[in-house]
């Protein structure tokens, strides 16, 4: 029975190992590349005031921001997804629009993915703590195995 694997691709260097990890390691994998998109990245910021507000509250301004961002995801894991049937690999692609760690996880379980591979993010010390590790959070919250590439 071939393996489904996860594969979650953000554009960072350390999603890229992963994703030639995955390739290398798990030969005759199915991948299912995933972005997701955090709508706290549409947040617009107020030029003259400095105040953040929500997407709602920026007449269509967020709303914009988070079209261009789940074009620019979609872009990127296609690529990525071609890559991996170019290498001899079952591969498709998905965006999804959410909490990182939390729509990693979720989308793993509807999936019935086997494995997550993912790339470690570069922070660490306070920014660690204060923004969280999204990889961190999948291998808290996962059913599947989670191997994190760094």
């Amino acid at each position: 029975m071939q393996e489904h694997l996860l594969v979650p691709v953000d554009g960072s260097e350390q999603a890229r190992e992963a994703f030639e990890y995955a390739l290398d390691r798990f030969p005759d994998a199915e991948l299912t590349l995933l972005s997701v998109v955090d709508p706290a990245d549409a947040v617009v910021s107020e030029p003259i005031t400095g105040a953040y507000e929500s997407p709602a509250g920026t007449a269509g301004a967020g709303a914009e921001l988070l079209d261009e961002l789940e074009t620019t995801a979609t872009e990127r894991v296609e690529e990525t997804a071609s890559e991996a049937r170019a290498a001899g690999h079952d591969a498709d692609s998905e965006v999804v629009v959410g909490q990182p760690g939390r729509a990693i996880v979720v989308f793993a379980d509807e999936r019935d993915c086997d494995h997550i591979v993912m790339g470690s993010h570069g922070r660490s010390g306070v920014s660690r703590v204060l923004l969280g590790s999204v990889a961190e959070s999948v291998m808290r919250r996962a059913h599947a195995p989670v191997t994190v590439v760094r």
